[in-house]
């Protein structure tokens, strides 16, 4: 897959300024397939000659009379969309699609150090943007568009290589009965709102936030000042969460649910559980490691009623709120 600009341009005819329209009109007529020349003065881009807009010009009743003995610094596009070889294909294509619609379907110039390397259709950037996109999506959440068990997956090992560091994992207590209360529909909205207060941490405290899938998520920080960031997620999904309950749920502290042995049982509301694990004091030798140790916070965190953390001091716990 090409992700720079440059990778996917092809050689176009570059000519000088100072040729005669009546050149132009040559060159295209010898290669029907060509859609646009560039023009040059001293080794820099000067302009573009678009085929269509080119005859369109010339096709007038004076317009072969006109141009055709004059130099092409008349016909030329002197403002043509010209961009570095390193862009990325994603940036190119927001340019483009932001052009006049006149110059909609003009080639983009590529460059390599200032000077003419080659240009690239509409038609090929869109092609190529649309299977980044494609391959974007691959690594991203369809629910909430945070990144995927892929990019967590590289992040880990990564982690795993830092002298310091804590991994944040972060699901929801009682989520089920949720579901099964309001429907997933709702649930569903339970979870997109809990990625967006997450990513507002996540970003304050210059980390990593990756969905797991369902209501698990993950956040690496490089470093140990994760307290301040838990007691944070916890006080604002605990405000968040009571929108998201009629109010005599709210009020009763619970919902009532059918267990598997056909009982009804009262079930809290939902709660915010964040199990922290870090290299304080023990070093991972893999992900795998790691893995289990957050395993077994998380079952210490279950434990507490409400929302809280536990971290790897000494296990402790931690509660906030109600």
């Amino acid at each position: 897959m090409f992700l720079q600009i440059g990778e996917i341009a092809e050689q176009i005819p570059d000519i000088s300024i100072h040729h005669k329209c009546g050149f132009v009109d040559q060159i295209f007529k010898s290669n029907p397939q060509l859609q646009g020349v560039a023009v040059t003065e001293n080794g820099r881009t000067a302009g573009l000659i678009m085929r269509i807009s080119f005859y369109q010009k010339i096709g007038t009743l004076y317009g072969y009379t006109l141009y055709m003995g004059r130099p092409v610094e008349l016909v030329m596009d002197k403002n043509p969309l010209v961009v570095d070889y390193n862009t990325p294909i994603i940036e190119v294509s927001r340019q483009a699609m932001s052009r006049q619609d006149e110059n909609l379907y003009d080639y983009v110039i590529v460059t390599h150090e200032k000077a003419l390397f080659g240009a690239v259709s509409v038609r090929d950037l869109l092609l190529n943007f649309a299977e980044i996109q494609a391959v974007a999506a691959s690594f991203l959440n369809p629910l909430t568009g945070l990144p995927g068990n892929i990019s967590i997956t590289e992040w880990m090992v990564k982690t795993l290589l830092q002298d310091e560091f804590s991994v944040l994992y972060i699901d929801l207590d009682h989520f089920k009965a949720y579901n099964d209360t309001y429907g997933f529909k709702e649930g569903d909205r339970m979870i997109q709102a809990t990625a967006e207060l997450l990513k507002h941490e996540a970003l304050r405290m210059n980390g990593f936030l990756g969905h797991i899938g369902g209501d698990d998520f993950i956040i690496f920080i490089s470093d140990y000042h994760y307290e301040e960031c838990c007691r944070s997620i916890i006080a604002a999904f605990d405000t968040a969460v009571k929108d998201f309950y009629h109010a005599g749920h709210l009020a009763q502290k619970y919902v009532l649910t059918e267990s598997r042995s056909g009982q009804l049982e009262e079930i809290p509301l939902v709660a915010i559980s964040i199990a922290v694990v870090t290299n304080r004091s023990r070093r991972f030798a893999s992900i795998e490691e790691l893995s289990v140790e957050a395993a077994r916070f998380k079952k210490s965190c279950k434990m507490i009623r409400g929302s809280s953390y536990v971290d790897d001091s000494d296990i402790s716990m931690h509660r906030t709120g109600s």
